[in-house]
């Protein structure tokens, strides 16, 4: 029988994950701010990671849930970075209901030396960074692809956007850590100019943004980002448009895996029957869940494959 594996499951979210949505400056500009504390601890026992790759994987995650502020249905955005150093590369993705998963090529980053700083970019190397829309009514997915720049996903973001689609747009992604190597606070928040809007304002905005605090300390002293907002950008006058609750979950299942192995060649199939190991295990890249299929589940998978074929 299908089953999850007892040794792998996905961390529970606890209240508190929220993404404000808001528009400002007489509507030229969009903006997004996450509180994604309980997001980025979710994602770190799920994977069981590290504090190097927590804050990789944190930063991402972070990025998408804010590029999805504004979606809607079934919509979904996704983030992938494929990159020469350590860190290989990473997915993630997020909906339209707050939902966000996500994943990293290598685990653990290997590193030659102590981490002394959170300089990401001797890690990322060189590479490219491909920023996805899954709409519900589009016949295919909208996906812009530019240089990884800075091995710093806010500013690469930023750059991407501004080179992809000539928005200026500004990320301020952030996860703090407190003396014990634990996740204390994250969060994120997002700026982009409206198509048509003046030149200068950008500018204007990103001096506003050297004033604010880091987001992971001050959100994991239980600050109010929609507070911070107003203080910070009060002169734009930002209007809230919409929030909803943000959690890592993964829309992964056992019909899902079993199509895996549907899709297998018989001669596979037969293999594993004959040689097994049993249960067989397959592991969701998103979530590291684990899902198990006895002998009984290959049986009926290459009974299915024979109706099929």
């Amino acid at each position: 029988m299908i089953s999850r594996g007892a040794e792998s499951t996905v961390a529970e979210n606890k209240p508190g994950g929220r993404l404000h949505h808001f528009i400002m400056a007489d509507k030229a500009v969009r903006g997004a701010v996450v509180d994604g504390t309980t997001v980025v601890r979710a994602m770190r026992a799920a994977h069981g990671l590290g504090v190097l790759e927590t804050l990789v994987l944190g930063h991402a995650g972070l990025g998408v849930l804010l590029l999805s502020a504004g979606l809607k249905g079934r919509d979904r955005m996704g983030l992938q970075i494929d990159c020469s150093g350590p860190i290989k590369g990473l997915t993630v993705e997020a909906d339209a209901g707050g939902m966000v998963r996500g994943y990293l090529k290598q685990v653990p980053i290997p590193i030659d030396q102590p981490l002394e700083s959170f300089n990401l970019s001797p890690f990322f190397g060189a590479g490219f960074v491909t920023v996805t829309r899954y709409l519900q009514d589009a016949k295919q997915p909208f996906a812009g692809k530019s240089v990884l720049r800075f091995g710093n996903i806010a500013q690469d973001l930023a750059y991407h956007f501004l080179t992809s689609e000539q928005l200026p747009t500004a990320f301020n992604l952030s996860v703090k850590f407190d003396s014990h190597g634990e996740v204390y606070g994250a969060g994120g928040l997002f700026l982009q100019a409206m198509p048509g809007a003046d030149e200068n304002l950008m500018a204007e905005l990103d001096n506003c943004l050297t004033d604010f605090p880091s987001l992971g300390a001050y959100l994991g002293e239980n600050g109010d980002p929609v507070a911070l907002v107003q203080e910070k950008l009060n002169y734009f006058a930002p209007q809230l448009l919409a929030t909803k609750r943000v959690a890592f979950r993964c829309s992964c299942n056992s019909e899902r895996l079993r199509g895996i192995l549907l899709g297998l060649p018989i001669a596979e199939l037969d293999d594993i029957l004959a040689n097994g190991p049993f249960p067989v295990e397959l592991r969701c890249h998103f979530c590291s869940q684990v899902y198990l299929f006895d002998r009984r589940d290959i049986e009926a998978i290459r009974a299915a494959h024979l109706s099929t074929h």
